[in-house]
């Protein structure tokens, strides 16, 4: 059987609730599962090599999680005109992310057959979570999921015409690219051994750090061992991935319990509301904030019980987050470059570190052309200032090192460029102040109710001003700390 062709399908039936990608968008083996598929792409010589200089995976994975699931949520969607707008945001943050990899080889986030290969996980990673979970997909259902899938990518490229047409054939298109084209990258490794090393606890386990590190402990290798068992034995082989004893074993539980899950109340299993409980900080204006806040401090009890049971050394986890009444305080230096300038999590300030803000700060204002690109062109000029004042051993780039030694007073002419045109892109109206929902629209720190409240609106100078005091004065417990610090 052949699939229908991108284009000439009927979309209504390839995107929406009506999808077979919908069906599995709150299934819980997906978090497995995307996982595995996350894996893959990243094994890919070009994937990996982006991964590694312009993700901030490693040091924001939560902010990327959110991020992530708001795009595919768009992208499959009802709505054509909300996804050809955000396949035009993907191409746009897509095209801004090419350079060369440590071996001298280039890579551009563009191209369009390392795209493909990443649509390619998905549906494959798809059908592998339902047959792990002994609820395999007969050939009908894998063959109108493969069309939606194939019409994701022609949204995204305008065809689908890296990817086989007919099932039959994409079967052999993975297995080639598997056995020839992957590679044991570091973008890999990080994901698979060290990610889970230090994730750092969501907004509702802030309070309980030894529980958390505790869970993040077992967890971690676990996650991994599991992730490992799962994938295709050619690349394990190529690799050179470690089989633990009886992680096949291992992995097909999990995917089995978590496949029961099916049988839970829908809303108990709701991939949105499950992000939103573990991103509501103690003071959002929710009304489930009640709820999160008695579920945090017994989580605070047990943490503390388990400290005095089982003491931790080494690395808890993130200190407790101020309560809101707190006054500002100030970060070291070193906190401060390691949470807010160094973006993805190298140890160093370069440009993608501020592209990547540049990239979060448009996602949350949903910003077309040219205004991103006016924000982007900002952050591109601070960041020759920055290098300029900054970088002694011309390396072109920044260490902890040379940040700390300069002590600089980085409110240059630059950054208040940058806070100047990030005033205009908020102050969506134009009246020359920032009114409520335009500032709930930046600071949000979850999806819909939650945010810092302003009283009155929020004068230029006014805004110019606290965004320079952040960025110079390092301050602690501010809105921006959502933005640009927490993970």
């Amino acid at each position: 059987m052949t699939t229908e062709a991108p284009g000439t399908a009927d979309e209504a039936l390839l995107f929406g609730p009506t999808s077979e990608f919908s069906g599995f968008f709150d299934d819980p083996r997906w978090a497995l599962a995307i996982i595995r598929a996350t894996v893959l792409e990243a094994a890919h010589p070009q994937v990996g090599a982006a991964l590694a200089d312009n993700s901030t995976f490693v040091a924001h994975p939560w902010r990327r999680l959110r991020n992530t699931f708001l795009s595919m949520r768009r992208m499959f969607g009802t709505d054509p005109a909300v996804r050809e707008r955000e396949a035009a945001r993907l191409n746009r943050l897509h095209a801004r992310m090419s350079g060369s990899d440590s071996r001298g080889r280039a890579y551009d986030a563009m191209d369009r057959a390392t795209r493909a290969w990443v649509v390619a996980t998905l549906f494959e990673s798809a059908v592998t979570m339902c047959r792990l979970s002994g609820q395999p997909l007969d050939q009908d259902t894998m063959e109108l999921m493969y069309a939606e899938y194939r019409t994701f990518l022609a949204a995204l490229d305008g065809d689908a015409a890296e990817l086989p047409e007919d099932l039959h054939d994409f079967w052999q298109y993975f297995d080639r690219i598997v056995e020839n084209e992957l590679e044991n990258t570091e973008a890999a490794r990080i994901i698979l051994y060290r990610l889970f090393d230090h994730l750092p606890a969501p907004a509702l386990l802030h309070g309980a750090p030894t529980l958390w590190a505790a869970g993040r402990t077992v967890a971690g290798p676990v996650l991994g061992a599991i992730t490992v068992a799962s994938l295709p034995e050619p690349y394990r082989r190529r690799a050179g991935l470690p089989e633990m004893p009886g992680a096949p074993t291992l992995m097909q539980g999990a995917y089995l319990a978590a496949g029961l899950t099916r049988f839970l109340p829908g809303g108990w299993i709701k991939a949105e509301s499950i992000i939103e409980a573990l991103s509501l900080p103690p003071d959002s204006d929710d009304p489930r904030a009640r709820t999160v806040t008695a579920l945090r401090a017994r989580m605070k009890r047990a943490s503390a019980l388990l400290r005095l049971l089982t003491p931790l050394s080494g690395d808890t986890g993130p200190a407790p987050a101020p309560p809101a009444a707190a006054q500002e305080t100030r970060r070291s230096a070193e906190e401060f470059f390691r949470r807010v300038l160094d973006q993805t999590g190298d140890g160093h300030l370069d440009w993608p570190d501020l592209a990547a803000m540049a990239r979060e700060l448009s996602t949350r204002l949903d910003l077309d052309e040219p205004e991103e690109t006016r924000l982007y062109d900002a952050f591109a000029a601070w960041w020759r200032e920055l290098q300029a004042a900054l970088d002694t051993d011309g390396d072109g780039r920044v260490s902890a090192e040379e940040y700390a030694a300069a002590v600089p007073s980085l409110a240059g002419p630059a950054l208040i460029r940058v806070a100047e045109v990030l005033f205009d892109a908020t102050d969506k109206d134009g009246n020359g102040s920032i009114d409520a929902d335009e500032y709930r629209t930046l600071f949000r720190t979850a999806f819909h109710r939650d945010l810092t409240t302003t009283d009155g609106a929020h004068g230029r100078s006014a805004f110019v001003g606290d965004f320079l005091s952040f960025m110079t004065g390092r301050r602690t417990g501010t809105p921006y700390d959502p933005l640009l610090a927490d993970a």
